[in-house]
């Protein structure tokens, strides 16, 4: 486990940032980007910890926080670190969950008759943005694969969480009776 005993170092000010396993790259360089885009999305997670919210909700979303620091610490791994890397990353397990609970949140949801535009309560409306930075984070994830190996169970868990916080933004929308539908104009 790192220590985190001096935040300010300086090593950034030339436009570089050190990987998981030491190296050095530029700021601009799609691996930051990605991971970049994961630490954003799991800032948004954090918003929504601080919202009431359904039973139950509260500690999914605490390990969500938990699970996207890995999924950020494995696009931080080069590939050729992944051996020296122990224990770090995303699991089959944890995409199963996602999945589970979807499905458990669905399971409680009115079955939706149009689009629905992000908003209603501000739960559901920062778990819509959460989704959409969650589509976002894939695109560069996507863009990263063209150039680097990437482990392929990171789309799978980005693919999953987006649709995860649908539901989830549904279900904080009183069960999506609450929800903003679209209106052909």
């Amino acid at each position: 486990m790192p220590t985190l005993d001096r935040i300010t170092t300086g090593g950034g000010d030339k436009g570089q940032t050190s990987l998981v396993d030491g190296s050095r790259v530029a700021k601009c360089s799609q691996r930051v980007c990605a991971y970049g885009t994961v630490d954003e999305l799991n800032s948004i997670v954090g918003l929504i910890r601080c919202e009431e919210l359904p039973d139950g909700l509260f500690e999914k979303i605490c390990l969500l926080q938990n699970q996207l620091f890995d999924l950020g610490s494995e696009l931080a791994t080069p590939a050729s670190a992944k051996a020296k890397i122990d224990g770090w990353g995303l699991s089959e397990a944890q995409v199963t969950q996602l999945e589970d609970w979807q499905q458990q949140a669905n399971e409680k949801l009115q079955p939706a008759t149009s689009f629905i535009l992000p908003g209603g309560c501000r739960a559901a409306a920062l778990l819509h943005q959460a989704r959409t930075v969650a589509r976002r984070t894939e695109r560069e994830v996507v863009a990263l694969q063209q150039t680097e190996t990437v482990e392929p169970l990171c789309l799978r868990y980005l693919n999953r969480l987006s649709d995860l916080f649908f539901v989830w933004a549904r279900l904080c929308n009183d069960e999506g009776r609450g929800d903003l539908l679209w209106e052909r104009q």
